[in-house]
């Protein structure tokens, strides 16, 4: 323990940047596009049921990968309470946690899955931008709870999660419900049905 400590934490925030690397060259070469095939890149997606979706810089589903980053904080502060280890090693592995992430749900198993049984009907992936900024929003989400009280956090996924879902009727309990055991009235009311 006492050697991870001593490492500055530049050596952490070097390393993160050497995995976002790893992870873009990954996506591109599982032929994900680098940025939305429109041919422009825009900071901010609001349309859900668009071919743009989930391919410019962030849309209504960053605010889940901000709640990922509030929960792998709570986590892996929980982890390290049995084995001790500093801020910037945390940061390191939720990194590698969401990026894992990112790979996998860029995977064909996972891309026919939404499409059936979400309301993602026309998804396809994630652009390569679109990815990265995910990572960076659960970054964000990590600083802010490390920053912020247990109770502020739960806040922040309560407040975040009915925003999202009184918005667009998804949200991130929703998305994994319907991953993992679809439900039929969940779905006719995404539709609006």
């Amino acid at each position: 323990m006492r050697r991870l400590a001593s490492i500055p934490f530049r050596a952490y925030f070097l390393t993160v940047c050497g995995v976002l690397a790893m992870f873009a060259l990954t996506l591109l070469l599982m032929g994900r596009v680098p940025w939305c095939e429109c041919g422009y890149i825009k900071l901010w997606h609001s349309v859900v049921q668009s071919s743009e979706n989930s391919q410019h810089i962030s849309d209504w589903y960053t605010f889940s990968h901000v709640i990922h980053g509030l929960v792998f904080y709570w986590i892996l502060t929980l982890v390290s309470r049995r084995v001790p280890m500093p801020l910037g090693l945390r940061l390191v592995l939720a990194v590698l946690a969401e990026t894992a992430w990112e790979i996998f749900e860029n995977t064909d198993l996972i891309i026919n899955r939404y499409r059936e049984v979400t309301i993602s009907l026309d998804y396809y992936d994630d652009s390569v931008i679109n990815s990265l900024g995910d990572v960076l929003a659960m970054i964000v989400g990590f600083v802010l709870a490390h920053r912020m009280p247990v109770w502020a956090s739960v806040a922040l996924i309560i407040a975040l999660e009915a925003f999202v879902g009184f918005s667009i009727r998804d949200n991130l309990a929703l998305n994994i419900v319907m991953l993992l055991y679809p439900l039929e009235a969940i779905r006719v009311w995404q539709t609006g049905g």
